[in-house]
């Protein structure tokens, strides 16, 4: 009776040792299911959660035996057993070391437990933290699911125990690592070294690249070889892509990347490989309104313009003749390694119709033909199938203008017309009408003459001129000018001396018909002959040009020379 008293004096007693809210020490005495049975030395034992004995995503390691320290929140509860708890004991305990850690400024680890208004919960050995989403990593984050309950070093913002509130940065920890790199990366990196990075962010004009710390640019004429549409066809963000240095400029820290760099140029002696005149076969790889590019070999790519796809049509729709995949013969036109351009020529490799007629026509031949189409300037007469002939204004009657005599014409008539000439190079066939009948004026020394003439009267329509002394003759408004808006009698004055063309003469009158305009088409016609040519880059007005220019000289001289 009396142990029994000593018993239940002393149980009493060790009541009175401990206070609600004191942290003690406390003996696993079972494990029963979920709940974790705790000898702390009160007359009952206390029941705590087992999963407030491990951090979440870890597994526990409580055995029979083990002393934690817990949390008396109350001596008994009204099951009469003591109510303990070990989560209040770590976070007591956390709260303690993470005080002491902040100070020191040392980093923390913490798990991230779940999302929260405005963040992430961080459970960090019991006490609960919150993680901003914006201190989570470096970039916005869409998939946070990898970093759920894994450990992670983090670093405490800010702390108020009075509140609970603890504020951590996984960020500042990756912007101090990241500074490291950048540092290390900035005292080792030289022009030609090749890196691994992940690609930041894609634009029309190329990659960004993260190399760990620092980014560079590949632009997009250093992707690759070959030619690239898009950037974001070759890559993704995130993807983890080996550049090399091309330029590092270390004033403003600027990297310059490329990645067609790592292989070797496939341009390098293409003069040697592509000879100009050969021909190769290949396949079409893209289609512009300027032409179609085919691939001759990996990262070279040679252009067929739209000049070189026909004979006939110079504005053909490259996609109306060729389509992308299809393999078509060409003829290499033109190498130039130093622009990168290899020009291709389609129609080379098909039979010139152009040829094929000079074969079977000549110069002086009559032959007859249906007009395709009238223009200002003359019919176009179809010759063949494929070929058209051009009958010039100056070239439809020996005695009516061009003007006049056009308007007798329509599309779809068949009219005879002789040939005047041919010229296969520059793809084109002179006709005429007026050539299949003599000139019934040619016995007029002055007709189809240029002569010099003075003005004697001008009113709004025409001009009276005179030449050769006594010879009287008149210019009409239209014939004043080739461009319109110089037919004007008023930028002429009487006594002023003019060059013109004798057309014709009125017999009624007894007077003759002259023309400045197609004295200007015919000098216009010569200096084409003289200076213009196929491959020419001279516009209209330069060749002309020149032809005056020459006349001058040789007026300078004939004037010196009769001195």
């Amino acid at each position: 009776m009396v142990e029994n008293f000593s018993e239940m004096l002393e149980s009493s007693l060790s009541d009175f040792r401990y206070k609600e809210g004191e942290i003690i020490k406390g003996t696993v005495l079972s494990i029963v299911n979920d709940t974790v049975v705790v000898d702390v030395g009160l007359k009952s034992e206390g029941r705590i959660p087992l999963k407030e004995f491990h951090s979440p995503g870890e597994d526990h390691n409580v055995k029979i035996g083990d002393e934690f320290d817990v949390y008396l929140e109350k001596l008994e509860n009204k099951e009469g057993e003591a109510l303990l708890s070990r989560e209040r004991a770590r976070k007591e305990e956390s709260w303690s070391q993470l005080e002491k850690m902040q100070d020191k400024k040392q980093e923390i680890m913490g798990v991230i437990t779940g999302r929260v208004k405005g963040g992430f919960a961080v459970d960090i050995n019991g006490a609960v933290a919150f993680l901003p989403g914006s201190q989570v990593d470096l970039k916005p984050i869409k998939d946070i699911s990898p970093l759920l309950n894994k450990s992670q070093p983090m670093v405490i913002l800010k702390m108020d125990k009075l509140r609970g509130n603890i504020v951590v940065s996984r960020r500042a920890l990756l912007e101090e690592s990241r500074k490291a790199d950048r540092s290390k990366l900035l005292s080792d990196i030289s022009e030609g070294d090749k890196l691994k990075g992940n690609v930041k962010n894609i634009t029309d004009y190329g990659v960004f690249v993260d190399l760990g710390g620092l980014d560079g640019l590949v632009h997009v004429t250093d992707l690759s070889w070959e030619r690239v549409n898009h950037p974001s066809e070759m890559f993704q963000i995130g993807q983890e892509i080996e550049v090399m240095v091309t330029k590092y400029d270390t004033e403003n820290n600027r990297i310059s990347l490329g990645i067609k760099q790592l292989t070797d140029d496939p341009w390098h002696n293409v003069e040697e490989k592509y000879k100009v005149g050969n021909k190769i076969k290949s396949k079409i790889t893209s289609i512009a309104d300027y032409g179609a590019f085919m691939e001759l070999a990996k990262g070279v790519e040679g252009l067929i313009h739209t000049s070189e796809m026909s004979w006939v049509n110079k504005n053909v729709n490259p996609s109306s003749i060729l389509e992308i995949g299809q393999e078509v013969e060409v003829l290499i036109l033109e190498v130039d390694n130093s622009k990168r351009r290899i020009s291709l020529g389609l129609k080379q490799c098909t039979e010139n119709p152009w040829k094929d007629f000079a074969k079977g026509r000549k110069s002086g031949d009559t032959v007859e033909g249906k007009i395709k189409n009238i223009t200002d300037f003359g019919l176009f007469v179809e010759l063949t199938d494929e070929l058209d002939g051009l009958i010039h204004l100056s070239d439809l009657s020996w005695e009516d203008n061009g003007e006049k005599e056009i308007k007798k014409y329509n599309v779809g008539d068949n009219i005879k017309f002789k040939i005047l000439e041919i010229d296969v190079n520059k793809e084109r066939v002179s006709l005429g009408i007026k050539q299949l009948s003599e000139n019934k004026g040619k016995s007029d020394k002055f007709i189809n003459k240029i002569v010099t003439s003075i003005i004697e009267k001008i009113d709004v329509e025409k001009m009276f001129v005179k030449f050769d002394e006594n010879e009287k003759g008149f210019i009409k408004k239209s014939n004043l000018a080739k461009i319109k808006t110089e037919q004007n009698t008023s930028r002429f004055a009487e006594g002023e001396k003019i060059d013109a063309k004798v057309l014709r003469k009125n017999k009624k009158e007894g007077i003759y018909e002259l023309s400045i305009k197609d004295l200007e088409i015919e000098e216009e016609k010569e200096a084409l002959k003289e200076y213009g040519s196929s491959s020419s880059g001279a516009s209209i007005g330069d060749i002309i040009g020149a032809a005056l220019e020459e006349g001058k000289t040789n007026s300078t001289k004939d004037k010196d020379e009769k001195k």
